[in-house]
């Protein structure tokens, strides 16, 4: 039987399919936990910009007097109250009814406090919870908190995130008898073959948007080398597939697309543990669980 032939009705038995297996199962357990949480902060995100803007806390007013404090007046304020931090900037505002934004330093920590300028109070942190909770996730999403460093980490990251969408896609093939199972979901199956069939459902529904994000990752992570080669407007592009940004629809769709990887990482571990490790931590003699 030609080569073709058996792609088409066992794949299963062909050496490269094999092989790429194995390079599926190894990926997919290196790297499984960090696409567990690109995934998850990539989908919460999607709406990071009307997040941003509908929690954006605004500067609040204060009333005027005659004299601001002095800069000495001011900082003494701030010591009494933030005695362990140090002092490192005070911003003044163009207009008289804003606060100061001052800098502090705690440890290796920076964060704001607004002040009043006329009587030293203490008004709070000029941002939101919900804005700094979103910028944490994006700087995770980005950078995964370690600025250039984790921005390199990523587009490898996102290398490997590329080699499973790619090798997912040459597995799922079954085989001509069978590819109409593999695109849908058994729900009153046993537990393992409903994991093994949201799995396969999955990956192929969601294969194209996961090598995208991936391909899209790597360009956004390395920008500076792949503009020459691409072009700016395809960079455009590429940065608009990664984050769904066409319309309020396609958002939507990628907010929930976004958790596809998760899902696939779950499933594709469940697989794992049914199909290697209870076989083969299971007691001699005893009776299989699926």
């Amino acid at each position: 039987m030609p080569l073709w032939r058996r792609w088409l009705e066992r794949p299963q038995r062909i050496f490269l399919r094999r092989a790429l297996f194995q390079i599926h199962l190894w990926v997919g357990i290196g790297v499984g936990l960090y696409v567990l949480a690109i995934s998850i902060s990539g989908s919460a995100i999607v709406f990071r910009h009307q997040i941003l803007r509908h929690f954006s806390r605004h500067s609040p007013g204060v009333a005027v007097s005659d004299t601001p404090l002095s800069a000495d007046a001011l900082g003494q304020k701030i010591s009494q109250a933030y005695p362990d931090d140090e002092l490192l900037a005070i911003y003044q505002p163009s207009r008289r009814d804003r606060p100061d934004q001052v800098i502090l330093a705690r440890g290796n920590r920076r964060f704001a406090r607004l002040f009043d300028p006329y009587t030293g109070a203490d008004l709070g942190d000029p941002e939101s919870f919900a804005e700094r909770a979103t910028e944490w996730l994006l700087n995770f999403h980005d950078n995964l908190l370690a600025s250039r460093t984790g921005r390199d980490a990523n587009g490898i990251g996102a290398m490997f995130v590329t080699i499973l969408g790619l090798t997912g896609v040459v597995l799922w093939w079954p085989g001509v008898k069978h590819w109409r199972r593999a695109v849908l979901i058994k729900w009153n199956a046993r537990f393992p073959r409903l994991n093994w069939d949201l799995h396969s459902a999955a990956g192929f529904w969601c294969s194209f948007f996961v090598v995208v994000w991936g391909i899209s990752g790597i360009v956004l992570c390395f920008p500076s080398i792949l503009i020459a080669i691409i072009g700016g407007r395809a960079l455009t592009l590429l940065t608009a597939l990664h984050f769904g940004r066409f319309n309020l629809g396609t958002e939507v769709l990628w907010t929930f697309l976004g958790l596809s990887p998760a899902l696939l990482f779950i499933t594709g571990a469940l697989m794992w543990w049914f199909r290697v490790l209870v076989k083969k931590f299971r007691p001699a003699g005893s009776r299989p669980s699926a």
